[in-house]
This record gives structure tokens, C-alpha cells and sequence, in this order.
């Protein structure tokens, strides 16, 4: 279909390439036509009138003679008393060829059909009047009339050219579109590959630097991004299932070895287990379903949330290390509140699972929102602070420490503050990890 899209492209640039000549070809060669019938109409009405003058030169001089020299154009000279004086060889012995008489003091110049002498034809006629004492001459003079086309070779030279131009237009119009489209037929063919899952996921860039190569570049980049969601795609659904399948592995063996002794199995501590492993497992599918609604884009609420009150409100449940609080008030940014206070609850899960004994949070606002979670425990290496951010990853140093996180809390406080405009980092601590949330200050 893209191959039959792409011919038809080239098929229709060329045909109207050459119908847009052709009609340039007519409209040239009619006014070449013009113009040269023009010019010739002109000459000949001029040889017309010439040739008279000169039959009256010899007139006056009392020199004409019984018979004109012959050529073109015919010539007839009438007497006072309306008889042929003298005329070329072709109108001898024929009658004055026509009776359009000219007014005194002037000179008659037209055109005319079907003049006795000239049966069917058309003729330019010019006619002088003679004064002479006997009586007033007349001279005709005329010539057929020139056709439309001139000559029989103009139309033909003009209509050879014209054909020529159509077809090298032709030519080498299909030529440049086929070259010009064959950098978008190489890059179809490769994204065709691509779909049927072969090559590389990048397409050819063509070395000249025009829309096509600018089509292939932002083609690359949006495949690259796609290489890129699909490898983070597969990487999810691994440590999904992985995730996933563990506290399911966990539960099905606690229940089928209680089954295998049911007399010797404490049930009391059998359930506790089992709900311990629901608990995770229910906790997983929330984060899930969590990641799933900020992967969609779903939009937040836009209302005003004042990250001080947040941070009292969320830090009232009592947690196992000391909570060291610094606020400033008036701090208020736009979001939505649920997902805020689920980007703070994961900062302070994090710092209380790693913390030896104190947590630090802060809110203070300079040209931003700024939220601070700091512990003091091993803190992070440089290397790995953005390690942490992805989803399913913990440490080694927090895999002992951390049995029971999903490791997507982090990945989900970051997109929740991508989602608001922020942005959530890791900075330098003199000890622990210092967590840093940074959010557009709401403008009232």
C-alpha cells in the first residue's frame, strides 16, 4: 500500500509537471503564432500598398505600361472611363476585379472574399484613386490573405518542440521525484522491517540536509523512544511477575504443607502468614494500578495544597524513629492532594526503613516549593541515585533491610512530582540520603 501510495505520489508530480508544460506550450506557440502572423499581415499589407504606388509612379509619368510585371501582388489599373488599362499577367483578359472605390483624398484598405478573379479565396485589397485630367484612375492591388499558421512549417516546428519539452519534462521530472522519494522508500522499507520485527529499530538518514533527512531524524528519535518504553515495558512485566509471583510461591506452600499435616500445623500462625504475604501482594497490585493511572497520563487536580499542612498531617502516625520537622509556612503549590500525600508517605516509608535513628523533613519555599526527607542512615552513592528511581530496583545494601517494599515507592513519588512539574532528585548529605522535591509555587 505504501509502495502503490508512493508511485502514485511520483506519477502525479510528473503529470501535472508535464500538463503544466504542455499548457505553457500552447499558450507560447499561440502567441508565437500570433506574433508572427501578426508581423507577416503587417508585411504584406505593406508590399500591398507598395506595389501600388509604384503602378501609380508609372501613371503619372505616362510610362505604364499594357502588361504589369508579374508577381506578387496582382495589380489592376483602371482608366477614367472604367476600362483595365494595364494589370499583371495573372488578371489579363479578366474584369475589374472589384468596384470599392475610395473617397476622394483617401485611400482604401481592406479585406475581402470571393473576388471575380479569386473565386473562394480571401484577399487583402488596397485601391488608390488617380487624379488625372481626363478623369480619375483607379489601381487595385491585392494579395491573398495570409493564413492562421503562416507557413505549413511553423505549426509543425512549433508543435515538434512542444512535444520534445512535454517528454524531456516528463523524463526528468520522474527522475528527480524518484530520487527525491527514494530516501522515504528506503526509510518505508526499513520501518517495514521494523513491523515485521527484523533489523535494527533505526532508519537510513540521508546525507542531504533537507525535510526528508529531518523526517528520518525525528523518525530515529521517536523510535528510539519507543525502543526504549518497549525495553522498559518488558523489564516491567518481568519484575512484575517476578514480584508478583513471590508472595503467590509464598502462600501456596505455607497452605499446601499445612494441608500435607493438619494436625500439627498452628493454624493461628498459618493465617497470620498468609495475611502477612496478602498484605504484600495487595500492596504490590496497588503500586501496580498506581504506575498504571500515571503511565496513562490520567490528569490530576488542580487544587491549592499547602505542603506544610501536608507534611503535619502526614507525619502524625507514629513511626520508630524520631521525627525532626522544619516548616515555613505559606507554602502552596497546585496539585492534587491524595497523590502528594502518596509522594510523601513513600519519601518517609523509604527514610524510616533506612534511617538509624532520626528523620528530617523540611518545607521552605525561594522561587520554588522545596521538600526535603533526609535520614540518617548508609546514604547513597553518587552512581546509583538515579538507580533508585527505577522501578522494581533496591539496593543490596537494602535488600537485607527491606524484605517487605515492592521497590516501586520511589519510581511512583517521581513520576507523581513529574506529573505536578517537579521534579524529585537526591542531593549531598553529610550523612544518609537527603531526598529533595521540588514544585512551581501556585500563583494566586
Amino acid at each position: 500500500m505504501i509502495k502503490r501510495f508512493g508511485t502514485s505520489v511520483r506519477a502525479r508530480l510528473t503529470l501535472l509537471a508535464t500538463v503544466a508544460i504542455a499548457l505553457l506550450c500552447v499558450v507560447v506557440s499561440s502567441l508565437v503564432l500570433y506574433m508572427v502572423h501578426a508581423t507577416a499581415a503587417e508585411a504584406q499589407r505593406v508590399a500591398v500598398t507598395n506595389a501600388a504606388l509604384r503602378v501609380i509612379h508609372l501613371i503619372e509619368r505616362d510610362r505604364l505600361p499594357d502588361v504589369l510585371r508579374s508577381g506578387q501582388p496582382s495589380l489592376q489599373a483602371i482608366d477614367g472611363q472604367g476600362r483595365v488599362a494595364s494589370s499583371t499577367p495573372d488578371l489579363a483578359r479578366t474584369p475589374r476585379m472589384s468596384t470599392a472605390v475610395p473617397s476622394r483624398g483617401s485611400t482604401l484598405l481592406q479585406y475581402t472574399c470571393d473576388l471575380p478573379p479569386f473565386p473562394g479565396q480571401c484577399n487583402v485589397l488596397a485601391v488608390f484613386r488617380v487624379y488625372r485630367p481626363s478623369g480619375d484612375w483607379l489601381v487595385y492591388s491585392t494579395e491573398k490573405t495570409i493564413p492562421w499558421y503562416v507557413t505549413p512549417s511553423l505549426p509543425t516546428t512549433l508543435l515538434v518542440l512542444s512535444l520534445g519539452l512535454v517528454a524531456l519534462t516528463w523524463f526528468g521530472v520522474s527522475r528527480i521525484v524518484a530520487d527525491t522519494l527514494a530516501p522515504v522508500d528506503r526509510i518505508r522499507a526499513y520501518l517495514a522491517e521494523i513491523a515485521a520485527g527484523g533489523g535494527g529499530m533505526r532508519v537510513p538518514v540521508p546525507a542531504t540536509d533537507d525535510e526528508i533527512r529531518a523526517l528520518a531524524v525525528t523518525a530515529n528519535d521517536t523510535l528510539e523512544r519507543l525502543e526504549a518504553a518497549m525495553e522498559q515495558q518488558r523489564r516491567f512485566a518481568s519484575d512484575a511477575s517476578h514480584d508478583l509471583r513471590s508472595p503467590i510461591t509464598a502462600m501456596r506452600t505455607r497452605i499446601e504443607e499445612a494441608l500435607l499435616y493438619p494436625e500439627d500445623t498452628d493454624w493461628p500462625a498459618t493465617g497470620q502468614a498468609l495475611l502477612a504475604s496478602l498484605e504484600r501482594l495487595q500492596a504490590l497490585v496497588a503500586d501496580l494500578l498506581t504506575l498504571a493511572k500515571l503511565d496513562a497520563g490520567t490528569l490530576a487536580a488542580k487544587d491549592p495544597v499547602d505542603l506544610g499542612e501536608l507534611v503535619t498531617t502526614e507525619t502524625v502516625r507514629h513511626r520508630s524513629k524520631l521525627m525532626v520537622i522544619t516548616l515555613q509556612s505559606g507554602v502552596t503549590v497546585t496539585g492534587d492532594r491524595l497523590r502528594l500525600a502518596r509522594l510523601l508517605t513513600n519519601l518517609l516509608d523509604n527514610a524510616e526503613r533506612h534511617a538509624e535513628k532520626m528523620i528530617c523533613v523540611s518545607v521552605r519555599k525561594n522561587d520554588q516549593a522545596t521538600l526535603e526527607v533526609l535520614d540518617d542512615g548508609g546514604g547513597i552513592a553518587p552512581e546509583q541515585r538515579e538507580e533508585v528511581f527505577r522501578r522494581f530496583t533496591r539496593l543490596d545494601a537494602s535488600r537485607s533491610r527491606d524484605a517487605g517494599g515492592t521497590g516501586l515507592g520511589l519510581a511512583i513519588a517521581r513520576d507523581v512530582a513529574e506529573t505536578h512539574g517537579g521534579t524529585l532528585t537526591i542531593e549531598d548529605s553529610d550523612t544518609g540520603a537527603r531526598f529533595v522535591l521540588r514544585l512551581p509555587l501556585r500563583q494566586d
